[in-house]
């Protein structure tokens, strides 16, 4: 089993990073408004907008995933976003890795209760790992299109920190 650390995303990561969705229901999973193949100069963009955009690392050093946060509102939410595993690493231990720091940062860098993110509903994948961590539906469902103009539905998911 790798051996991972995280540490903040730099300029040299958005390349790699944007190699990760494969498909393009999976890059519209991790960023919805972004076209496929995925620009690293589109990721760095919006994560320059963002809160503690962060990688998971092997102890080697290569990017094995990334995530950040928006929708800040201090002292009451920030949502969970941009999340991704680099191909290699999916069932290794890197989503936990990288969720279990997303969520130490925002209880004591961003100092929130609560911290929300969005799932699709054609990815049972995730909606099963964020329950398996400890995340819950809750505030309803949010109404979408994919990038095949079909109707999907976005579950709003919370965990109380």
């Amino acid at each position: 089993m790798p051996m991972y650390v995280c540490r903040p995303a730099r300029h040299d990561d958005y390349e790699t990073i944007s190699t990760f969705p494969q498909t393009e229901e999976e890059l519209f999973f991790m960023f919805p408004s972004a076209a496929y193949p995925l620009a690293a100069a589109k990721l760095e963009e919006n994560a320059s907008k963002r809160w503690c955009p962060t990688v998971v690392t092997e102890d080697n050093g290569d990017v094995a995933g990334f995530a950040n946060f928006y929708g800040y509102e201090e002292g009451k939410h920030c949502h969970l976003g941009n999340v991704i595993v680099a191909p290699q690493h999916r069932g290794k231990g890197a989503a936990s890795f990288l969720i279990a720091a997303m969520i130490e940062k925002a209880r004591t860098e961003l100092n929130v209760p609560r911290l929300l993110l969005v799932c699709h509903h054609t990815n049972p994948r995730a909606l099963l790992f964020y329950d398996k961590l400890g995340f819950t539906p809750c505030a309803g469902i949010k109404k979408m299109k994919n990038s095949r103009d079909e109707i999907i539905v976005g579950i709003q998911m919370e965990m109380k920190l």
